[in-house]
C-alpha cells in the first residue's frame, strides 16, 4: 500500500497509508524542535502501534518519518 500525504502547513507535515489505518506525522513544537509520530489503528491488518519520537533538527525527524512509512508499509 502506499502513502499519501495528508496535509502539509507551515507546522504539521501528515502522510496516511491508502488504508486508512495508519498516519505518520511530523509537527514542529513552538521551542524549534521536531516530534514525530506514527499510529497505526487497532483495525489495521498489521499489529497496532503508537511511537512518538522528539528530535532537534527537521532532517532527522523526515529521516524517521521515512522510516517509519517503509516499516509500516504493506504489500498491494
Amino acid at each position: 500500500m502506499t502513502w499519501s500525504l495528508r496535509r502539509e502547513d507551515a507546522t504539521i507535515t501528515e502522510w496516511e497509508r491508502s488504508d486508512g489505518y495508519a498516519t505518520v506525522r511530523l509537527r514542529e513544537r513552538g521551542d524549534g524542535r521536531f516530534v514525530v509520530r506514527l499510529d497505526v489503528m487497532e483495525q489495521a491488518v498489521d499489529a497496532r502501534a503508537y511511537d512518538r519520537v522528539l528530535f532537534d533538527e527537521r532532517d532527522a525527524a523526515e529521516e524517521r518519518a521515512g522510516v517509519w512509512r517503509e516499516e509500516h508499509d504493506l504489500d498491494d
